[in-house]
């Protein structure tokens, strides 16, 4: 799970209710460690409340303090050898049900690929899940069963028909997504902030500060590393967008002091090097200070926009150069849209 397979690994529970879990790791060190314990972390929907990190550059010691985010459910990473199935069920639509079954088949454990979802003119919903089993036990007959009751006990009277079988030749042709107009395509994929948002003119959560991103490089501090220290708003997975960003850019981390008080803001301080050495080009630092602050300002992409007589919600996410992506977003939106109360009509996940 992007760990070496000697570390050891320890978790221990909080000594009373609502109190983190301390996670502490010891392993080998290398670049993108951090990204890659962040990820896991948040696939298994917890939240990192304060952590430390320290390495000689050859061995790494990790502390984390995490506690599960409000109706967190265990998603953990499934095998990359692991059999896709299709599972196929037809029902009657209701508000927030494509989210119900999203929540149920992360609590079974079964990692979402891809999913297509349609809905016909009567209000019938017929859906196209491509998964994997966490657990490898798809293939019996029991797992399965207990796949199909589960769904089945969430749809209620509304299912009319699951199965659920082996993916053919439709699970590679079922990931394209509908075109984009260039206008749409620029404003979901642009790799810079435009003015406005360097600016920083959208508005926190509370309602009370503007949400900003100020990120200054400091050479003057260390003779062989770089002080990277970041100051913004506190979001869902700010940790791993950080480390994600390091890793994408090869800068590895030595020394790392993060927490997240109450309030909404986050100050954290990084000990970084790039291939052995300290970022002094101008153009470097400046590159990295603007993707970081893309990331703190937009984790994900979300545009509206009408097609004919439909409104689309197109939902970018980003995807690590390894190729993975963020995790738990189609769970993230169709809790966000069960929560407003927006029923979904149809629905592609690529």
């Amino acid at each position: 799970m992007g760990v070496p397979s000697d570390d050891a690994v320890v978790i221990q529970k909080g000594q009373v209710s609502g109190d983190p879990h301390v996670i502490t790791v010891n392993c080998p060190d290398k670049t993108g460690l951090g990204c890659d314990i962040c990820r896991i972390i948040l696939e298994f929907g917890l939240y990192i409340a304060k952590g430390d990190i320290s390495t000689d550059g050859r061995w790494c010691y990790i502390v984390l303090w995490v506690v599960p985010r409000s109706g967190s459910i265990i998603q953990p990473t499934c095998p990359p050898s692991s059999p896709v199935y299709l599972l196929k069920f037809f029902y009657l639509d209701r508000n927030g049900l494509l989210h119900d079954v999203t929540q149920v088949l992360c609590e079974l454990e079964l990692t979402i690929q891809r999913v297509k979802v349609t809905t016909t003119p009567d209000g019938r919903v017929l859906d196209l899940f491509f998964i994997t089993d966490n657990m490898e036990l798809l293939h019996t007959k029991q797992r399965q069963d207990e796949t199909c009751e589960q769904l089945h006990v969430v749809l209620g009277e509304s299912c009319i028909s699951c199965e659920l079988q082996l993916a053919g030749p439709e699970y590679e042709y079922n990931h394209g997504v509908s075109s984009l107009s260039p206008v749409v395509a620029e404003e979901l994929f642009r790799s810079e902030l435009s003015q406005k948002e360097t600016r920083s003119q959208a508005l926190s959560p509370d309602m009370t500060k503007l949400k900003k991103a100020n990120v200054i490089i400091d050479n003057s501090l260390s003779p062989a590393h770089s002080l990277l220290q970041i100051h913004c708003v506190t979001h869902k997975g700010l940790l791993y967008d950080i480390m994600r960003t390091l890793k994408d850019c090869n800068m590895q981390l030595m020394v790392d002091s993060h927490r997240i008080p109450e309030a909404i803001e986050i100050w954290t301080c990084l000990f970084s090097k790039r291939m052995g050495k300290r970022l002094w080009i101008p153009r470097s630092k400046g590159a990295l200070c603007s993707r970081l602050k893309e990331e703190m300002l937009h984790p994900l992409r979300a545009i509206i926009t009408d097609r004919g007589p439909d409104t689309e919600l197109l939902v970018a996410n980003p995807v690590e150069l390894c190729g993975k992506g963020r995790p738990r977003v189609f769970y993230d939106v169709t809790l966000a849209l069960k929560v407003v109360g927006i029923c979904i009509f149809s629905s592609i996940l690529a």
